[in-house]
């Protein structure tokens, strides 16, 4: 045929590019003239050959009367293939293994998951829409994405993905294209696309470059209309085709046309579908493809206005195209086909090219060895653990920092901030904030689309009352487009917090919408997320406190405010990241099965009521949940967020932290004594003991002393001058309401330590007193009260808000311990269970603190890390290495300085620890079930809160199970050998 000079335009463009490297066949084409294929072949009758070249749409939520219809194309029509859209995958797989029972030639599946299976099928993964993955700066995630899309795909019994898309959105007003493009730039498109492709062709999914020959600098949706491009040969060939020549290069499968008016390539005004200059002239003889050639689905107005049903699939096979999407008139869509044929207007051989091609992608996937698919464990098999942390690491990789003045990200100096969230455009709490609270005391806000003006001025001045403002702006519409419904008043108040200093804004929009917000650009922390998931409001939160870096570009220009290719670098991994086991290299179905197994058992063995369990892996924290209620009686489920009472883990978690930077600041010596801190020790039986053999328990002192009972007569009754009815400044230690201790009463306890006697023997025997003591020794060496002291070195700085004495929080997030019949007689709720700390006013250093786990996992991961957490050191690394090793190794005494360790039989098994936890790890329990541990040979932190004495202490069975400790071994079991 004759070339118009439209091609030979593009056709001497081509030959004058440098030389570039051979083309990838597609990978199906050299099945065509197969044996499978031949055979096929011959046993098809004209008409069922055309069927081949057609796909109708299929779904699983559509009942009985379209599965018949289905089924009648089938049988009677004995249609190519079918497209699946909305439903389940158990119910598509069941569907699918009986059309394929039904039809002669194996069917060709097919489904438009641009981003996955999520895209159409209920209960499965939606991963990032493309322009969020345009952000993302490595390709070879872009290609895991591929692979596990195919896979997940292939596990549904289809074969066929119509993505990607590889459109250049430059118009941000395009309506149908937009946040599903990978961009602006034509290069980063080229290889975001072509990655993904290869992913999912090397997992045997044939894949479909669309929109060709580009539908991306439209401002009409081909679904409603047909968009008309304007622009010249030119500038469609260097810049809308450029992606499309670099994946066709690459060896993908198919092309998919776009229903588009395109002057410069065609003047008849005809859509791209039915172009024969365009499909045959342009993408099989200029570009040489000889693909796969989709046409985009034939129910679209862009192509059905003014065409007749089947006519107008009749046009589209005339133009070029392979294989009919979504054929509306079967049985008229063959009979014109075939007309044409016997018109002479495509011969007979041409319609068997290209049947041969659709038989040939059918072997390709294994069609030729067709199996029907097993629907058992199917959503287990879609929804692994390793398909979620994909998903979650591409949300983090697509993460955008645009603005950082003064490194407002990651936020530092969380003790001298007053920080407040606001959450715009909704009213609930949103996971962006829940996330927040996990690094810091957050006061949060929420304000919707539509707030009044009352309630703008309203929250403007409470916001004066803090020092930084993050704020998240959402959408919560299930896809992000270019649309802003937030109202005047609202988007001034984002104009006036942007304009100060101490704003950091949280973009979980389509970037497009930053160029209708006024003064946005001025924030001083500026990221953008994309859109509105769970998981992007997770990954941001945890950006902004430097869980996590980022190093994403923003892949489209927003107005004159950012550019293309925008992106600033930030580093994390200072502070914790939330995410799956499998990001530290552990087994997510080992650890939930085994310890949810473990702790059901506990719990129905009335082990104890309830617990937390935290996890953290090389600074992730990669298990946190709760388990149970409160008590035995009552209906309150655990929350994460929920405190419990620490025992003796009060011992690592005050006292050692304190003597620790003492020693460091050359004001406490091990090989010093009490006498040396304490006046009142100098003439005592303990004054040369040095606190080496303290530390470690091997300091002959006696276990314990039961101080509450020295407050009773003979006869029952209080001792004259102990305790009052009410408070006073002679009786302000409050036991219990309408029972309140006089204040000299500390130090008879003290004096009850020191004047106790030694026992005989030097050896480890586990003892409170130095611990009660502590407070004391560390003011003696400081200006501050004891939780002063550790609230500003520690608990402060470290975020860790839950973590202190005396919890003033509402009783129903305080978990209850013992029910108290000896000395309070009364429930123990929302204050300190051991009764000597009780009788310390709620503050000493052997018990009395109260935490969550998530907030006293930051105080140790601090030691894990060697004294750093958060961008700070708190404590040097050779103290902690000084203060957890085996103090006296060569002894039978396995403790270090305040902490415990690994304890062995003589099989060489450890007693108190998992079997496998190492010789290097360190830790302590506590009375009420608590269990706090960590490793250095793994980076691993295991915590346990549980409250085993509520009701009574007497229940042991928390031991005799062995709860804690073959948790902990899980851990250890499900860390995977690399």
């Amino acid at each position: 045929m004759s070339k118009s000079p439209i091609f030979l335009l593009l056709f001497a463009m081509m030959i004058n590019l440098p030389m570039q490297a051979q083309n990838t066949e597609p990978p199906f084409l050299k099945y065509t003239n197969s044996k499978w294929v031949d055979s096929v072949m011959k046993t098809l009758t004209p008409d069922e050959r055309i069927a081949q070249l057609i796909m109708v749409a299929a779904y699983s939520n559509r009942g009985e009367e379209h599965r018949q219809e289905i089924l009648k194309l089938i049988n009677e029509q004995k249609i190519g293939g079918l497209i699946f859209f909305q439903g389940d995958p158990e119910s598509q797989v069941k569907l699918m293994n009986e059309y394929q029972e039904a039809s002669k030639v194996p069917l060709l599946g097919a489904i438009d998951a641009e981003w996955g299976l999520g895209m159409r099928l209920d209960n499965t993964i939606s991963y990032p829409f493309q322009m969020a993955l345009g952000a993302i700066q490595d390709e070879d995630l872009l290609y895991e994405l591929g692979t596990e899309v195919a896979r997940q795909i292939r596990r549904t019994g289809l074969h066929l993905n119509f993505a990607p898309v590889v459109d250049v959105n430059n118009n941000p007003n395009n309506p149908v294209i937009n946040y599903r493009s990978f961009g602006e730039d034509k290069y980063n498109v080229a290889r975001k696309a072509t990655a993904y492709m290869r992913g999912m062709q090397d997992g045997q999914l044939l894949t479909t470059a669309k929109h060709f020959p580009g539908h991306g600098d439209t401002d009409t949706d081909s679904h409603y209309a047909l968009p008309q491009i304007n622009h010249p040969v030119v500038r469609l060939d260097s810049l809308e085709l450029y992606p499309f020549k670099e994946i066709l290069k690459a060896g993908i499968g198919g092309v998919m046309v776009a229903h588009l008016n395109i002057p410069a390539l065609d003047s008849t005004g005809v859509p791209s579908t039915l172009s024969k200059p365009i499909i045959t002239g342009l993408l099989k003889e200029e570009l040489g493809f000889e693909g796969l050639i989709v046409t985009d689905a034939m129910n679209m107005k862009g192509v059905t206005e003014g065409n007749e049903p089947g006519v107008v699939d009749k046009d589209a096979i005339l133009a070029g195209n392979d294989l009919l999407e979504f054929t509306v008139e079967v049985p008229k869509a063959i009979s014109e086909i075939r007309k044409a044929i016997n018109q002479r207007l495509i011969s007979q051989k041409e319609i068997d090219a290209r049947v041969r091609k659709i038989l040939a992608v059918k072997q390709w996937v294994g069609l030729n060895n067709y199996k029907p698919i097993e629907t058992k464990e199917i959503m287990r098999e879609l929804n692994t653990p390793e398909a979620i942390y994909l998903n979650r690491r591409l949300a983090e990789a697509s993460l955008t920092v645009l603005k950082n003045d003064n490194n407002t990200i990651p936020v530092q100096g969380l003790d001298s901030l007053r920080i407040a969230s606001v959450s715009f455009g909704t009213m609930k709490k949103t996971a962006f904030q829940e996330t927040l609270e996990l690094y810091a005391g957050i006061t949060h806000f929420n304000l919707p689309v539509n707030a009044s003006e009352i309630m703008v001025k309203t929250l403007q001045d409470q916001l004066q009352n803090y020092d930084l403002v993050i704020s998240g702006i959402h959408d919560f519409s299930k896809f992000p487009r270019n649309t802003l419904r937030l109202n005047e008043d609202v988007l001034q108040l984002i104009k006036d917090l942007a304009s100060k200093e101490n704003s950091i804004f949280a973009f979980f929009k389509n970037p497009y919408v930053l160029n209708k917000i006024d003064g946005i650009e001025d924030s001083a922390g500026l990221l953008v997320a994309y859109q509105d998931s769970p998981e992007t409001q997770e990954v941001a939160a945890q950006l902004i406190f430097g869980g996590i870096g980022a190093n994403g570009k923003l892949p489209v220009s927003v107005g004159e405010k950012f550019k293309a290719g925008d992106g600033l670098e930030v580093k994390g991994g200072i502070r914790f990241s939330y995410t799956v086991p499998e990001a530290a290299g552990m087994d997510s179905e080992i650890l939930h099965t085994r310890i949810d197994s473990l702790m059901n058992l506990a719990m129905e063995m009335k082990a104890t009521p309830g617990a937390q369990i935290l996890v953290a892996r090389d600074q992730k924290v990669i298990f946190h949940k709760a388990y149970g209620t409160h008590s035995y009686f009552d209906t309150i489920t655990v929350k994460k967020d929920d405190i419990y009472d620490l025992a003796s883990v009060t011992k690592i978690s005050t006292s050692m932290a304190a003597l620790m930077k003492l020693y460091e600041q050359g004001k406490f010596n091990l090989d010093g004594t009490l006498a040396d801190h304490l006046p009142s020790f100098r003439k005592s039986n303990k004054a040369n003991i040095p606190f080496y053999d303290i530390l470690t328990h091997q300091a002959r002192f006696q276990p314990w002393i039961p101080f509450w009972k020295d407050t009773f007569k003979k006869d029952g009754s209080y001792k004259r001058k102990t305790f009052k009815e009410t408070a006073s400044e002679n009786y302000p230690i409050k036991i219990k309401e309408g029972m309140y201790l006089h204040k000299d009463y500390p130090d008879k306890i003290v004096k009850a330590i020191r004047d106790s006697p030694l026992r005989e023997k030097k050896e480890y025997v586990y003892s409170d007193f130095f611990f009660i003591l502590a407070p004391r020794v560390v003011e003696s060496r400081t200006n501050l009260e004891f939780p002063e002291f550790l609230q500003e070195n520690f608990y402060d700085p470290l975020g860790a808000t839950s973590v202190g004495f005396n919890p003033q929080l509402p009783l129903y997030k305080i978990v209850p311990t013992e029910h108290d019949f000896l000395f309070r007689q009364q429930p123990i709720h929302g204050t300190v269970h051991d009764e000597g700390a009780i009788m310390l006013g709620g503050v000493s250093g052997h018990a009395g603190l109260f935490a969550n786990a998530n907030d006293l996992a930051k105080l140790l991961q601090m030691y894990l890390n060697g004294g750093e957490y958060g961008g700070r050191e708190y404590l040097e690394q050779e103290t902690l290495e000084k203060f957890t090793k085996t103090t006296f190794p060569d002894s039978e005494n396995h403790r270090a300085l305040g902490f415990d360790k690994p304890y062995y039989n003589d099989k060489g098994e450890s007693r108190n620890t998992a079997q496998d936890a190492s010789a290097a790890s360190f830790g302590h329990t506590g009375f009420t079930g608590i269990m706090v541990w960590m490793d250095p040979e793994t980076d691993l932190l295991y915590i346990f809160l549980s409250n085993r004495v509520n009701p009574t202490r007497d229940n042991h069975r928390l031991y005799s199970l062995n709860t804690r400790t073959e948790i902990h071994q899980v851990l250890y079991d499900a860390i995977k050998q690399e």
